[in-house]
């Protein structure tokens, strides 16, 4: 399904220490971006429909929808002096853009 890299876990888990009760990470992708479609990312309480899963003791929440593009994806964080923040590093994608938020 989706996997995390051990910093993306330690980060997404100390913003779920913050978060209200039952909040998960959601994993979403959104048409539009330089390429047609853009990823995204929030701490949201999971819905009824939603793909749940677990990596690194994250809990995660998937729309069906957004499963289909982004199964055996892995979610990076890098924090370093040039770090980009949150990746998805996905190998479904044909093309991405620069800024690394979008691809087709």
């Amino acid at each position: 399904m989706i996997k995390l890299t051990e910093n993306a876990a330690l980060k997404v888990n100390s913003m779920l220490a913050d978060a209200e009760d039952g909040k998960v990470l959601r994993i979403f992708i959104d048409p539009g971006g330089c390429s047609g479609f853009e990823y995204g990312m929030a701490v949201d309480l999971p819905k009824a429909d939603d793909i749940k899963g677990e990596d690194r003791g994250v809990p995660f929440a998937v729309d069906r929808s957004s499963l289909e593009y982004l199964s055996g994806s892995e979610v990076h964080f890098d924090d370093g002096l040039s770090g980009k923040g949150f990746e998805i590093r996905n190998p479904n994608a044909q093309t991405t853009c620069g800024c690394g938020k979008s691809f087709s």
